[in-house]
């Protein structure tokens, strides 16, 4: 049967006893109502106000979790391993100054060649590649005095005049793991000062600076066991300091170095803050009200997307996207949708929550979830709202 209203007015009131716009909850393949999906925030505790229970998602994420390889201490292997990885050493494409006494034939600049070695007038090919650069002092000498240019040892002078930047792979749990290139310095950046100046010194080389070119180490990360492999042999770092204020295990990386970092299978709520191997930022993919605007400026949105600090919860970022707050008359009830990915598995999930009930809710932090890169939130206006938007439609339809 086919029902026909005679005014438009009875057509809006039609319409928002019928709950038009209600729909089915999302369907998630990962069971999220039982807080078995990639955090436990993602489920929505179907309990009474009064009965609410008291943070439980960090218990419930932990129990998916296996031991940290490094162990309770472990941070014994992790300092041996750092100690043998210490050091100024060398790799491809450095700019070495290198002097020999008084003998202007040897003294100058020298680049790291790529097959790792460095090459001076009338010597063979000195190995540098990985190596620092006392011991490259020695195999100058030891070259000299075998080819009869020096009858004694003479003073020799190896120092780095410039870092080069270097490829490393890096994998495991970290937001995109690739290759990546650290430690190049833009030429608007140089200082001229620093060029010139004997010696030279960098943190762009480092294993931190690798890690968050790599995206940064994802929440389910084990950093008390991160994986650094060079020339064949496969060293164990504990990077637990850089959460706990200490300082922390970081080594300089050589072109051709490999860094895994293992995962614990679990959601870990103590990884989701800003540290120097976490991800510089949550990039946000937004869909405005029901009154779209005109431009991304006037909603304070970039191109495409909202920056927000690493660690927001789903709660900051829709109070961030302007969807919470206004009328009460016409702007409470209004509910949001996250989608995410769970960066383990790669399945999609698809979380919808009711703003108001939300933030009144004692347990809301149960529930509340945190942000991962690449998120993306819509907001939905209130009933009221939605019935005001039919009612303007009706009328710029209308005759």
């Amino acid at each position: 049967m086919v029902q026909v209203f005679k005014s438009s007015t009875a057509l809006v009131a039609a319409l928002a006893l019928s709950g038009c716009a209600a729909l089915d909850a999302p369907d998630n393949l990962e069971p999220v109502a039982q807080g078995d999906a990639y955090q436990a925030q993602y489920r929505q505790p179907d309990v009474s106000r009064d009965d609410a229970q008291f943070l439980r998602s960090a218990t419930i994420n932990a129990q998916k979790c296996r031991a940290p390889r490094g162990g309770a201490g472990g941070k014994a292997s992790g300092a041996t391993a750092a100690s043998a990885l210490r050091g100024e050493r060398l790799t491809r494409n450095d700019l070495v100054d290198i002097r020999v006494g008084d003998d202007e034939t040897f003294n100058g600049d020298y680049v790291v060649s790529r097959d790792g070695t460095l090459k001076l007038p009338f010597l063979a090919p000195i190995p540098a590649q990985g190596r620092l650069t006392s011991q490259v002092e020695t195999d100058i000498a030891r070259q000299l005095l075998a080819g009869d240019f020096f009858a004694e040892t003479p003073r020799i002078s190896v120092r780095v005049a410039d870092f080069a930047s270097v490829t490393v792979g890096v994998s495991g749990a970290v937001f995109e793991p690739r290759a990546v290139e650290i430690g190049g310095v833009p030429g608007d950046q140089v200082d001229s000062r620093r060029q010139q100046a004997l010696g030279a010194s960098t943190e762009g080389r480092n294993l931190s600076a690798a890690l968050r070119a790599a995206g940064g180490v994802r929440p389910d990360a084990d950093i008390s066991a991160v994986e650094v492999r060079r020339g064949g042999t496969l060293y164990t770092l504990d990077m637990r300091g850089v959460f706990e204020g200490q300082n922390a295990v970081d080594i300089m990386l050589l072109t051709g170095d490999e860094v895994n970092v293992p995962s614990r299978g679990c959601f870990q709520e103590d990884l989701m803050r800003p540290s120097p191997i976490s991800p510089p930022g949550i990039s946000l993919f937004l869909s405005n009200l029901t009154q779209p605007a005109t431009g991304n400026a006037p909603s304070a949105i970039g191109r495409e997307t909202r920056e927000v600090p690493y660690g927001t919860r789903y709660l900051q970022a829709v109070v961030n996207t302007n969807c919470v707050g206004g009328a009460r008359a016409t702007s409470a009830n209004r509910s949001s949708v996250l989608f995410s990915r769970n960066p383990i598995t790669k399945v999609s999930v698809v979380i919808e929550r009711d703003i108001e009930n939300l933030l009144r809710r004692a347990d809301r932090d149960d529930y509340d979830p945190f942000l991962l890169p690449g998120d993306s939130i819509a907001c939905y206006d209130s009933t009221v709202t939605n019935v005001g938007e039919i009612g303007r439609v009706l009328g710029l339809l209308r005759p």
